[in-house]
């Protein structure tokens, strides 16, 4: 028998609000870079909160932090919740910080009931998920769940050239566990959505069955650099133009393949950037997305052929290249229906949904069953000090995450 267990809604959002402390910006966000002091500090604080709650804590040898709580059965691998703790240089109150304390949350009120779980639990604070300081995103659960090398990790250096070893070894969180030697029964990831769909539809709680794939390019156009008053037009060589053209156009190709593409250009560098001359060379970045890769591999064909027609056409250079790649990912169908009865069971309005924003679940559904709750944030800002979320819809998440592992859990006991 589940039993009905309360989530505290202000014990958590007091919890939100005291960490936000630690590494507070001057307009009400967050800059708590991976193994910074700001981070070390959120991370002594979340060891400390979870002893109190009568949890074991270790972290691994990449930085990845752990609060077991025992069940009645040792011998079945934790059911892991979690997300992250770090930000991004001008980032908010929630993105990840939510999944890790409303995990905390969870713990907290199945110590204070004293309810066992069959299967041992566990929150989970995965290092770097932003890569806003050490590139790429989500590198610590990447290595454990093997995409990365333990030494790729150790050698990433910052722009201040600290090796992301001795940052993590310089605030205390290099552990001995080696990364991936923790097999999980599960994993549920909580998060804000990121994104305007929930709140536009007046509702609280996203059943996530996945994660659109990401496909990420580095592009360079070349022509030729010349003085803007001495070059007729029909002898120009304009790096600028030629790229302008494949840019609004990879905007076509989204277009093209419904409402679950999206594509973006998200930086560009114009050489040698100076008001009389021609722009010579232009380097762009691309990001192509969609919840299907079959559709991402017509997607970046297209781009492709875009990207050669309007050179060719224009007696231009070129060279791309693709920078990353993260398939589509399909969340485990029975932690998703866990998901869907926990909301139903409290009434609250949801809907299935795919993410459209990596997560550290993308990589560990690679090793584990993994699902994902997401919960409404203002106005879908994210990634800004602006960032924003309702604390009755934090509560609500929490209380989903709640159930949800609770019914999962009760799989294991009946094998």
């Amino acid at each position: 028998m589940i039993p009905n267990l309360k989530i505290d809604g202000e014990r958590l959002w007091d919890s939100l609000m005291d960490t936000a402390r630690f590494g507070a910006t001057p307009k009400g966000g967050l800059k708590r870079l991976t193994l910074s002091a700001d981070d070390k500090l959120v991370r002594d604080w979340f060891v400390a909160e979870a002893t109190k709650y009568g949890c074991t804590v270790g972290f691994d040898e990449v930085g990845n932090l752990f609060a077991r709580r025992p069940g009645k059965d040792p011998s079945l691998p934790p059911i892991a919740m979690g997300s992250h703790l770090d930000t991004q240089p001008t980032g908010g109150k929630f993105d990840g910080i939510l999944g890790v304390l409303g995990a905390l949350e969870v713990m907290r009120t199945l110590a204070t009931a004293g309810y066992e779980t069959n299967a041992p639990i566990e929150v989970v604070d995965w290092a770097n998920e932003e890569g806003s300081r050490f590139s790429p995103a989500m590198l610590a659960s990447g290595v454990f769940a093997g995409i990365f090398s333990r030494e790729t990790a150790w050698e990433t250096k910052d722009r201040d050239g600290i090796a992301y070893r001795d940052a993590l070894e310089g605030i205390g969180y290099l552990g001995e566990e080696r990364a991936g030697d923790h097999p999980l029964s599960a994993y549920f990831e909580l998060h804000i959505e990121q994104g305007p769909i929930l709140e536009a539809e007046g509702e609280t709680i996203g059943v996530l069955t996945g994660v659109q794939g990401m496909r990420w390019y580095d592009v360079t156009v070349t022509g030729q650099d010349a003085h803007t008053g001495a070059t007729p037009m029909r002898l120009r060589k304009d790096a600028l133009v030629g790229a302008s053209l494949v840019i609004a156009g990879i905007e076509r190709i989204a277009e093209t393949y419904g409402s679950d593409a999206v594509a973006s250009v998200g930086t560009v560098e114009v050489h040698p950037n100076s008001r009389n001359v021609v722009p010579g060379e232009v380097a762009f970045t691309v990001d192509l997305r969609h919840p299907d890769d079959a559709v991402i591999d017509r997607m970046e064909a297209d781009f492709r052929a875009l990207l050669a027609d309007t050179c060719v056409a224009r007696g231009l250079d070129w060279t791309e290249s693709r920078f990353w790649n993260s398939p589509a990912v399909r969340f485990d169908p029975r932690l998703v229906d866990c998901v869907d009865r926990a909301a139903a069971k409290h009434g609250f309005l949801r809907r299935r949904m795919v993410s459209g924003a990596g997560h550290d679940a993308v990589y560990l559904s690679r090793v584990t069953p993994t699902t994902m709750i997401f919960v409404p944030c203002a106005g879908g800002v994210s990634h800004n000090e602006s960032e924003d979320a309702q604390p009755v819809d934090c509560a609500a998440g929490a209380q989903v995450l709640l159930d949800a592992v609770l019914a999962f859990d009760a799989t294991l006991a009946r094998g």
